[in-house]
């Protein structure tokens, strides 16, 4: 049970690695081309990375006699399809929110949805304790000196990110219920074309897709859609196979860390004394309200 709990860990880990480091592209290419834009290619790319890789495994489960998952097919569609538009609300939201604000803050704002996710788990019955409730304060102190200017005014960038962090909550436990019961592969390419067919269809309606500009944008394109997408996604879904929501959604928090790390290396963006108190509360926040998590192994 603990070297399970550890490869799930490590598995969530990953993920937020690449999506910490992924803020970077992600900021990078509004330079380029809108953010509807830009997520509709780099989920395209994601679900056609995710494709041979279906396609075998279902080839394998076919000579093997295996039809497991032929009576699934109305969870893969319903659950895959919920899964896929809460995403696609979380990415649109933050994509745009990255026009106006930093990559290191969008960072520390996301990582809201660690706190945001047991919070939610009350909607089910389940009990916060007061650990949760004191993290959640620390957490909302820090965006407040994250986000908030000295004359009492909130970068609308900073507002669609916190919008996607409530998304983000929502989606790790959407897959909590969904990654034990199905393939990982197919509920990631499910997720995928969601967001690439919503962003794609939003982006015709509201942006200019220029060749040029895709062309300009092609590495962070390609970043975003091989790593963030088809090979981060994966890992979250196949990590909640063995973690409970609330510690991975801790886990997965540290990509605020990691955005920070990779703004100020690649972009060279820094925090004033204002924006990292805040950005140091939010992360106290994080760690006390999963404190009872951190003291005992995931069960």
């Amino acid at each position: 049970m603990e070297r399970q709990a550890l490869r799930a860990d490590l598995l969530l880990l990953g993920a937020a690695v690449l999506w910490g480091t992924a803020f970077v592209a992600q900021r990078s290419a509004m330079q380029h081309i809108g953010p509807l834009t830009y997520n509709g290619v780099r989920f395209a790319i994601g679900g056609l990375a995710l494709l041979p890789f279906v396609v075998i495994r279902a080839r394998i489960a076919a000579r093997r006699g295996t039809r497991r998952d032929r009576p699934k097919l109305r969870t893969y569609l319903v659950g895959g399809t919920a899964a896929g538009l809460v995403l696609l609300v979380a990415a649109d939201l933050q994509q745009a929110g990255l026009v106006y604000t930093t990559a290191g803050k969008a960072g520390f704002i996301t990582g809201l949805y660690a706190p945001l996710v047991p919070l939610l788990g009350l909607l089910g019955g389940q009990r916060t304790r007061r650990a949760t409730w004191a993290g959640v304060g620390l957490a909302v102190v820090g965006l407040y000196f994250l986000s908030v200017s000295a004359t009492f005014e909130l970068n609308p960038g900073d507002a669609l990110i916190l919008a996607c962090a409530a998304a983000c909550a929502v989606q790790v436990l959407v897959i909590a219920w969904l990654a034990p019961r199905l393939d990982p592969l197919v509920l990631g390419l499910i997720q995928c074309s969601i967001v690439a067919g919503g962003s794609l269809l939003l982006a015709g309606c509201a942006e200019h897709v220029t060749l040029a500009g895709l062309r300009a944008a092609a590495w962070e394109i390609a970043y975003g859609g091989v790593c963030s997408v088809s090979i981060a996604f994966t890992l979250q879904i196949i990590g909640q196979r063995h973690a409970p929501p609330g510690h991975a959604a801790l886990v997965m928090s540290l990509e605020a860390v990691f955005a920070a790390l990779a703004g100020y290396l690649v972009l060279h963006e820094t925090f004033g004394p204002r924006e990292m108190l805040g950005a140091a509360l939010m992360l106290s926040g994080t760690l006390v309200s999963q404190v009872r998590r951190l003291t005992r192994a995931p069960t």
